[in-house]
């Protein structure tokens, strides 16, 4: 994946990257990347930067030039790096109250702004004066490197160590851990000092290998609990395809409010195993995948569901309107009823008891890994449940009066991943006496006959 897609920078950003360990080869990288889509792209630093990594641009332009050289330096390049001044070999960046007056004169696409600085080190605290952010920024992008994980926490390879170790209680040349790193990502002292309030927060983890894999899953799991950090990708600025995955804040939700009509008795309310129901078992799996949020949207029976369900950190939202409104309402009610922070729902149906933490887990990576909007399991050709869907495309749900989901699924052909799975209980559910007993049979229970 391309950082420009992880990042989501649309026309018109201002993009400021803090921290340490590849600001610079990130900032240079997605330069690159918008230009290549057409993009007039201007780039700058609020602190200094050594006048080598000048090279690194198409062009690089004093600000006392006129904003014509400027103007045909973008039309010309593409991409172009202005800087005030030079002193013993390092330039710095345009004044940070000058700019809303340039992005006023000049026809760039995106500003993208250094804004901070590590000297070389691959993590840092910032000190009092820093990091220097544009009060404009609309996206900040906060740098990490992986290779900061089992150094000492020193002088040596921490940017003013000092204030994370008075932050925590560290101690002194300890082997970094990967959930230190998260922590200081995370601390709004540290790593998210400064950054205005109407700006999106990116984490991007830098200099990932397969040997960090896991680590870097870990670190993004704990990064993700801070509501402030819109989103975490990693992989390496370097490569051809910067980002492995970007994770989001995502949710479950578990619609459990239909009448069982055909069933006769109340299906959730079915046991299954180890003393759990039906219901009960489809929220164990999602425990066991370390969703965060679930939300259950129940409708008869909701008591006693909740009951069963009081032991799991979950929310249930009652559906008044399950008789008519059915599969649709209880959708809506429960994309309704999640915070702002969440970016995309998965959509679980709760007499889905076979329902394997394999195929959520591979349904999730899928989501991470690429750009599209909706990602839905397969099994032999047939489309499944659950269904991942991103935020972008909740707007058309809420407004449905009739139908279904796949009427607005449907649509978007180009925006879905389907992800192939081996295990066909992304298709099973318990509608009937007989699918219950059948699906206790393929999941090696005993029988447990109910009457018609």
């Amino acid at each position: 994946m391309k950082l420009n897609t992880a990042f989501r920078v649309k026309r018109g950003d201002i993009v400021s990257f803090i921290g340490a360990g590849g600001k610079t080869a990130t900032l240079h990288a997605l330069g690159h990347e918008l230009v290549e889509q057409g993009w007039r792209v201007l780039a700058t630093t609020s602190t200094r930067i050594p006048t080598e990594q000048l090279d690194f641009f198409p062009s690089a332009i004093q600000a006392n030039r006129s904003l014509m050289e400027i103007n045909a330096a973008l039309s010309g390049q593409g991409f172009v790096f202005l800087y005030d001044e030079i002193r013993e070999l390092m330039a710095s960046g345009y004044p940070l109250e000058k700019i809303p007056a340039l992005l006023d004169s000049v026809a760039s696409d995106v500003l993208l702004i250094e804004a901070d600085d590590a000297a070389g080190r691959p993590l840092k605290a910032p000190l009092e004066h820093e990091p220097r952010i544009p009060p404009e920024t609309t996206v900040v992008v906060a740098v990490a490197s992986l290779t900061a994980l089992g150094v000492p926490l020193s002088k040596e390879f921490v940017y003013n160590h000092e204030a994370i170790q008075s932050r925590y209680g560290f101690g002194e040349g300890a082997e970094i851990l990967p959930v230190w790193l998260a922590q200081v990502l995370r601390d709004e002292t540290l790593g998210l000092k400064g950054i205005p309030s109407q700006a999106r927060t990116v984490v991007y983890l830098n200099r990932m290998n397969r040997y960090r894999y896991l680590r870097a899953r870990r670190i993004t799991h704990f990064l993700l609990r801070q509501k402030r950090i819109d989103r975490v990708a990693f992989g390496s600025a370097r490569s051809a395809d910067p980002v492995i995955e970007c994770h989001q804040h995502t949710a479950a939700i578990v619609l459990a409010a239909g009448a069982s009509t055909r069933m006769g008795r109340a299906k959730l309310l079915l046991p299954w195993r180890d003393g759990r129901c039906v219901l009960e078992q489809v929220v164990h799996v999602l425990h066991q995948t370390r969703i965060p949020e679930i939300r259950v949207v129940l409708g008869p029976h909701a008591e006693l569901l909740q009951d069963k369900l009081a032991a799991y950190e979950i929310r249930t939202v009652m559906n008044q309107d399950y008789r008519e409104g059915e599969m649709l309402s209880s959708l809506q009610l429960g994309l309704r009823s999640l915070p702002s922070h969440i970016q995309a729902a998965l959509i679980v149906l709760g007499d889905q008891p076979r329902l394997q933490p394999s195929v959520v887990f591979k349904l999730l990576t899928n989501f991470m890994s690429n750009d599209k909007g909706i990602v839905a399991p397969v099994y032999h050709g047939t489309r499944g449940h659950p269904i991942l869907i991103h935020r972008s495309h909740w707007s058309e749900l809420l407004a449905l009066t009739e139908g279904s989901p796949r009427d607005v699924i449907d649509q978007y052909p180009h925006d879905t991943s389907l992800v192939n799975v081996n295990s066909d209980t992304v298709l099973a559910d318990v509608d009937t006496p007989r699918d219950y007993a059948q699906q206790r049979l393929l999941a090696g229970l005993p029988p447990m006959p109910i009457q018609d």
